[in-house]
Order: structure tokens, then C-alpha cells, then sequence
């Protein structure tokens, strides 16, 4: 279920895929991170890290930035480098957000609350975690 492989040099290949702002477009992430994990021959532990952060961004982007409007898309970019550094992109047609003033998850008066720990828990598995200025892109980083 790979869309779009392009090969732009010898060690490095570049992956794209499209989505409607759809919730069961998450299925389709899913797929595609299998895909990635068992072409690449990805470890369990790193897939895990994988899977949850590119499905969190792309809810997130199907939620909050392009409000399930299925008009708009939500749009995923892997490139991968020496078969070792993925770089997933993964964008929306949302106005962004604010990312550098997100409520602490683990502060004591947001501790119980039911949302707020998505974008923490990113930063925490990704390798690094990387906002355009507006908020509307990230790139996550996973080295293998």
C-alpha cells in the first residue's frame, strides 16, 4: 500500500500519502506504517514509537486542523535516508497552532484530564519532533 515511491538517489527514497480529513482515514495511516515496518524490517520497539506518533499527528490533523472537513487533505511524506533515518512529515490545511504554549499533562491540575497528552507523548517517542512556524506541519524524526 505504498503511494507514490520515488527513488531520488541512490540512499534516499521519498513516500507520499494523501488522506481525506476523515477519521477512518486512520486505517490508512495504520496500513502504511505496517507497510514501511515490514519492507524495512523495522524492530517492534521503534514500530510502536512509529505507529503512535504518525497516528496521533494525523488524528490531529484530521480533528483539529482541518476540523473533519473532508474536503481537505491531510498529507504524509516519509523520507528515508540510508534505510536508517525516517522522517515522517505529516501536514494539514488547518490554520495550525499555538505548539510552544501547549498545558503541561503532567502538571497537577491538568493530571486527570481526559485530552492534552498527545502532542507530550510525541516529543517523548519521536527522535526528534520538529513545528513549521504556524503550527500545520511536524516532521518526526526516528532513527534506526
Amino acid at each position: 500500500m505504498l503511494r507514490n515511491r520515488v527513488e531520488i538517489a541512490k540512499d534516499l527514497v521519498l513516500y507520499t500519502l494523501e488522506l481525506p480529513s476523515r477519521r477512518n482515514s486512520l486505517t490508512l495511516v495504520e496500513n502504511f506504517v505496517d507497510t514501511i515496518k515490514e519492507q524495512y524490517n523495522i524492530p517492534d520497539e521503534t514500530y510502536a514509537k512509529i505507529l503512535t506518533c504518525v497516528s496521533e499527528v494525523s488524528n490531529n490533523s484530521i480533528l483539529h486542523g482541518n476540523k473533519e472537513d473532508d474536503q481537505k487533505q491531510v498529507r504524509i511524506t516519509l523520507e528515508i535516508q540510508n534505510n536508517k533515518n525516517f522522517v515522517f512529515t505529516i501536514s494539514d490545511e488547518g490554520d495550525g497552532f499555538d505548539y510552544h504554549n501547549l498545558p503541561d499533562p503532567t502538571s497537577p491540575e491538568n493530571i486527570e484530564q481526559l485530552t492534552g497528552r498527545g502532542i507530550f507523548i510525541v516529543k517523548q517517542l519521536a527522535d526528534r519532533c520538529v513545528f513549521n512556524s504556524n503550527g500545520s506541519e511536524v516532521a518526526l524524526h526516528f532513527n534506526i
